[in-house]
């Protein structure tokens, strides 16, 4: 049996879009469910959104969470989209002693339900909503350094089935997505997915080199006009953090008109 991967970095699309058949999604679709396919199937899930942002990392830890509709102006079925899985207040209690151990002073939060980074996403790999799942949130600094090392005080948890997912967009810039392609835009989206693809998966640096570039992610060609913020970027850094080594595999997309890609490490 393949081993479970230690981390997953997922580019999860525009709001419910996916699904709802937009056609702009159904290469996401696609990749999604391959790589689920592809995976051992976990015992649970940990999904770092880009949704979610506190001062200290927070963990979701009600037994049936609920699900947040954080999106606006889309069709009343997206509305009622239902994902019933399970939540894990003793994987959500460990994860916070995980984090603290490491110097943070994580929080649980048993009323917050899973946005739609996690249920869409979800729905698409995992439709039979059978796997608990908790949510982590980002940390309202969204300092790269943070975010690394909170991916590293995660390590060891896919050596008992349980797979780390950040849930963000490689490229999350949303007056481009619905602003005219030119060639200009092109080039940075490109330019962004290529070092992105070279750090991520280069295995000529060393790990200290690729934990600095990524700490320096904004100085990238392209950086900043596919992340004007960078809350979308910084699950990847908490999944290099849980990995430290480079991924095992890319995955290059088109989502909503852009350049995007999904890392397993």
């Amino acid at each position: 049996m393949k081993p479970m991967p230690k981390s997953l970095f997922i580019s999860h699309g525009g709001g419910p879009l996916p699904l709802l058949g937009d056609a702009q999604h159904t290469e996401m679709l696609a990749c999604l469910k391959g790589i689920a396919a592809e995976i051992p199937r976990p015992a649970a899930i940990v999904v770092v959104s880009a949704h979610w942002e506190e001062a200290v990392p927070t963990i979701t830890s009600a037994a049936n969470p609920s699900l947040i509709y954080d999106y606006s102006g889309f069709p009343p079925k997206s509305y009622a989209i239902a994902y019933p899985c399970a939540g894990e207040p003793s994987l959500a209690s460990e994860i916070q002693r995980m984090l603290n151990a490491e110097g943070f002073e994580a929080q649980l939060d048993d009323a917050r339900g899973l946005d739609h980074g996690v249920f869409v996403p979800l729905k698409i790999m995992y439709p039979d909503a059978t796997l608990p799942c908790v949510q982590l949130s980002l940390v309202n600094t969204l300092d790269p350094a943070v975010h690394i090392n909170i991916g590293r005080a995660l390590q060891g948890l896919s050596e008992r089935n349980i797979l780390v997912v950040g849930s963000g967009f490689s490229f999350h810039n949303m007056r481009a997505f619905f602003a005219p392609d030119t060639a200009e835009s092109r080039r940075l989206n490109a330019a962004f997915e290529a070092w992105l693809h070279d750090v991520c998966g280069n295995t000529d640096y060393s790990e200290a080199q690729r934990c600095e570039m990524l700490k320096d992610w904004a100085q990238a060609p392209g950086a900043t006009f596919c992340h004007p913020r960078e809350e979308h970027l910084m699950p990847l850094h908490v999944c290099y953090g849980v990995a430290q080594a480079p991924c095992a595999r890319r995955y290059e997309l088109t989502i909503l008109n852009k350049i995007s890609s999904m890392y397993v490490w």
